[in-house]
């Protein structure tokens, strides 16, 4: 029986790291490596994706927040700091519902608070009938150029190349149909929690519009935009992504 993968590096106050749609822990390694320096970083690869491919797959966004805070306590933390992006993003929210006054610090990054978004590249449905109908390999190689800017020349594009090699297309269609099912805008008003918004200008997953709605319903918020980045603005600038996160969580 294959196991979840968690990675857990670094020591002190923690920093979980819940990564989106068709991703894996190995995507956050340019996070992993900078913030392991001064905090303790546990970021998992949820069912079905990544490291944890082996494992069965999750069909919606409340039970894929209920999986990560059940591994938080087994690992005995209590309070924690909590980045998720895209579908991570989503993920993050529901674990601040069920667990508020667990999370110090939170990060929305490249998300928002409904799962099918008004002007996102192609609604979700469209989504899944080209997943099932060109499978998996068609279609991971298509999604994932459209979170850089370079596209496949990004020279960290190579992640989400790894990312995908064995997820399946149940794993990928239950993440659509998480997605789809899923609005937390009714709760964004009782987040009370000091939260930072990331995205990318460049980004066609998740519109203007996304972000903006998370900012003026989070009462303790503030959004950060990258310029000429896309969906995956921790890849395209890790530098300058991993230094705004640093100065946010440790003020």
């Amino acid at each position: 029986m294959s196991k979840i993968y968690i990675d857990d590096t670094g020591e002190g106050y923690p920093l979980v790291l819940v990564h989106g749609y068709l991703g894996s822990s190995e995507m956050w390694c340019n996070q992993r490596n900078f913030f392991s320096n001064f905090c303790r970083v546990i970021s998992p690869a949820l069912p079905g994706f990544g490291e944890s491919s082996g494992v069965q797959s999750l069909d919606s966004i409340n039970k894929m927040a209920k999986f990560v805070i059940d591994l938080i306590d087994e690992k005995k933390i209590d309070k924690f700091n909590l980045l998720g992006h895209s579908m991570g993003g989503m993920i993050v929210q529901e674990i601040t519902k069920i667990a508020s006054n667990r999370v110090n610090k939170l990060i929305c990054f490249a998300t928002g608070s409904i799962g099918e978004i008004p002007g996102r590249f192609e609604p979700i449905d469209v989504t899944r009938k080209k997943l099932k109908e060109d499978g998996v390999e068609i279609s991971f190689s298509r999604a994932p150029q459209k979170w850089f800017v370079k596209g496949d020349q990004d020279k960290n594009y190579y992640l989400c190349a790894n990312a995908v090699k064995n997820v399946s297309l149940e794993t990928a269609d239950n993440a659509l149909k998480a997605m789809q099912n899923w609005s937390g805008i009714d709760e964004l008003e009782n987040i009370k929690n000091q939260t930072l918004i990331v995205w990318g200008d460049k980004d066609t997953s998740y519109n203007f519009d996304q972000v903006d709605t998370l900012n003026k319903k989070i009462k303790n918020s503030r959004l950060e935009i990258f310029k000429d980045c896309s969906h995956n603005a921790h890849l395209e600038e890790p530098n300058k992504f991993n230094n705004l996160i640093k100065d946010f969580i440790i003020q």
